[in-house]
């Protein structure tokens, strides 16, 4: 085992946090649209899960086997909260939610979510202030859950599994954040150990329930395996670390809620979903908070 070396990895420009970010936000919105699709195929959530951290555990192999399942210096409950919070559970919890829920309510209520909790994680736990700016944006992501919360209750559209899962699943991704920045390890050791230790996980299952990839087609385990393998499982995260490493946690988490609206437009236009003027506007609202409260408007 290597030891993990600690600092704050300060960086003299923002771009590469902005740039992550943004990289993250396009990928988790096909990530939606794929996840949803994969529904109406043979394949259920373990599979999909082995997929999605074997790819980027066998891929990253060099790193985790350098610093050690457990490596030295890194407090255990850390890792666990990432394994947790962007691992096995938040996978199993979302792809659950999400097979039941529509592309566009599901991007608002993961999405829009996400940046919430980890403000309201970093206010409570650890005294961080957020200015007007931001906290503008984040009631507006507020109000667009709002807009698709009444909606959803005034024609029962939605499961209530969609409201209870996905901003759990949310404040798991939350805690993740937070647990990561203050972990010491590297975009890309974070992202080692989360798929080595998930793909163990996933594969303790797989011996429990049995796996159904055999009756899957050849074309749609390779969208799977390019969709949540590379691109979320291994691109996205390394990207995701990166904004929290340049931007810090709660900016780099508000990103996540610019997913509505693509997720929305994906949905319509990509898999054929009925989106109205009520999805749009939570959507564009979601989008606007988004914009301010990353701190792209604020002074400073």
């Amino acid at each position: 085992m290597t030891t993990i070396a600690f600092s704050d990895d300060k960086s003299p420009s923002q771009a590469l946090g902005y740039a992550g970010g943004a990289i993250t936000v396009l990928i988790w919105a096909t990530w939606f649209l794929v996840t949803r699709h994969s529904a109406a195929t043979p394949l259920g959530s373990i599979d999909i899960g082995l997929i999605r951290f074997g790819i980027p555990a066998l891929a990253l192999s060099p790193v985790w086997l350098r610093t050690g399942l457990l490596p030295k210096g890194l407090p255990l409950h850390l890792l666990a909260i990432m394994v947790c919070g962007s691992g096995a559970v938040f996978f199993l919890l979302t792809t659950l939610a999400i097979h039941s829920t529509p592309a566009a309510s599901s991007g608002i209520l993961l999405g829009g979510s996400m940046p919430l909790a980890t403000a309201l994680i970093g206010v409570a736990l650890f005294g961080e202030r957020p200015d007007g700016t931001r906290i503008a944006g984040l009631v507006a992501i507020v109000a667009g859950v709002l807009i698709l919360l009444t909606h959803s209750l005034a024609d029962a559209s939605l499961p209530w599994t969609s409201f209870v899962l996905l901003p759990a699943g949310a404040l798991l991704w939350a805690s993740y954040t937070h647990a990561f920045r203050r972990s010491g390890l590297t975009a890309v050791q974070a992202s080692a150990l989360i798929a080595v230790w998930s793909f163990l996980i996933m594969g303790t299952l797989a011996l429990v329930f049995g796996i159904s990839l055999p009756q899957a087609s050849l074309p749609e385990i390779g969208l799977q395996a390019l969709s949540h393998g590379l691109l979320s499982g291994l691109v996205a995260m390394v990207a995701y670390g990166t904004a929290v490493r340049r931007l810090g946690g709660t900016q780099a988490a508000a990103f996540t809620a610019l997913t509505p609206v693509l997720a929305t437009l994906g949905g319509g236009f990509l898999l054929g979903e009925a989106i109205g003027i009520v999805e749009i506007s939570a959507a564009v609202i979601t989008g606007i908070g988004v914009a301010l409260s990353t701190g792209i408007a604020a002074r400073r």
